[in-house]
């Protein structure tokens, strides 16, 4: 049977980078103690005043259709949200709500680039990423992220890739998988290369309330050049711990939001009333939980940091935000890929081989900072003993 040519440039992308995740679920599952710290689930439970919210919601009969843009309170709630976060003043005409982040970014990656257009990505990037720009038809440009530079985007490495068919700049900040952030100079940078190539800058900024103590998150939508420039993805399910809600939005000039409804009403046509009622009460009434993940991952970081550093050789990028660490697995004489089979396979804990969000990070694993404090140390020491076995193994 024929498919289309969009179902062949995603059959390309397939499982493989989640081989691990896949492997560890069914190890586990069959009865073995396995340490998962492959995928971004928060460690708490969706908070109970939500769970009610929607219940209530949903009992007072907000189950019909929605308003395909997302209902009034919700967007006029977002209108306050970002108007306290960056200063400026927007409406409803510059928000559209969809089901997560994820169907969010689809969604302008559509109404953004197409086949023969270019999108530049950091290298390393959100799993999902290379599949978005595949399905508008776009080529995705990777732009290394450098270690050196703490592994925040640069302005001079974009400036190389920069072609006339560049039509989109997709930016994570703070970063998955490695926690960086971006600074006030980097965005700077960046936006005048937007205006002067004229091109989009897509934010994704789903960890913006997971940023640890003694750093500071900045958007490019409080950039005054870029007005006209940017488009932010977020949601509620990192920072209400909320991710099977799959309750998000987009956030963009006026003119774009209303050439992108069409597109999101044949998708979709509006989340559901309940849910958006619910959302509308955690964006006015903020996280109850955001604060204690910030606490517990930043520590739990500090900790994979501390130990594997004076333990072992492996050495560890600490974030500065979001549910993730790098580590750099060089020393054992592995590429990622085969330190996290190999670590899973003897020692019995999961981790994400750097691989799987891009070239960049072939010796590096992503480790999540989601597992409780004592399966996590108990972790850290699994991957001493797997360190130390290794260095003999080579001896």
């Amino acid at each position: 049977m024929k498919t289309t040519a969009l179902a062949e440039r995603m059959r390309q992308t397939g499982d493989a980078k989640w081989k691990i995740y896949l492997k560890a679920r069914s190890l586990a599952a069959s009865g073995r103690d396995i340490i998962e710290m492959t995928i971004g689930e928060p460690d708490v439970p969706t908070p109970p005043e939500l769970v009610e919210a929607a219940h209530g919601a949903m009992r007072s009969g907000r189950t019909t259709y929605s308003d395909g843009r997302g209902e009034p309170g919700l967007r006029n709630a977002l209108c306050e949200h970002y108007y306290h976060k960056t200063r400026r003043k927007f409406s409803s005409d510059h928000f559209l709500c969809f089901p997560g982040t994820q169907t969010s970014l689809f969604a302008v990656l559509m109404c953004v680039a197409e086949s023969g257009d270019e999108v530049l990505v950091g290298d390393p990037m959100y799993a999902t990423y290379e599949n978005v720009i595949r399905a508008c038809g776009a080529d995705l440009v990777p732009v290394s992220l450098r270690p050196e530079n703490g592994f925040r985007i640069s302005a001079e490495d974009i400036a190389k890739k920069i072609t006339p068919e560049t039509r989109a700049l997709l930016l994570t900040t703070p970063h998955n998988p490695t926690g960086a952030i971006l600074t006030p100079e980097d965005i700077d940078a960046i936006a005048r290369l937007a205006i002067e190539h004229d091109f989009w800058i897509i934010s994704d900024e789903v960890y913006d309330e997971l940023v640890f103590d003694n750093h500071t998150f900045h958007s490019p939508l409080s950039h005054p050049l870029l007005v006209d420039h940017v488009i932010v993805v977020s949601s509620i399910s990192k920072s209400h711990a909320a991710p099977g809600f799959r309750s998000g939005w987009c956030v963009g000039p006026a003119e774009f939001i209303k050439k992108l409804l069409p597109f999101s009403e044949t998708m979709l046509f509006g989340n559901q009333p309940f849910i958006a009622d619910m959302t509308e009460k955690a964006i006015r009434e903020g996280s109850s939980v955001a604060a204690g993940m910030r606490k517990r991952y930043s520590a739990r970081a500090a900790l994979l940091e501390q130990r594997l550093t004076s333990e072992s050789k492996l050495v560890v990028h600490r974030p500065h935000a979001g549910m993730f660490a790098m580590v750099n697995v060089a020393s054992t004489r592995m590429s990622g890929s085969e330190y996290a089979e190999d670590l899973l396979n003897k020692y019995a804990v999961a981790v994400m081989p750097g691989s799987s969000f891009g070239s960049t990070l072939d010796s590096w694993v992503r480790v999540a900072l989601t597992v409780e404090d004592k399966s996590f140390d108990e972790a850290c020491s699994r991957m001493i003993r797997h360190a130390s076995s290794t260095q003999k193994a080579v001896a």
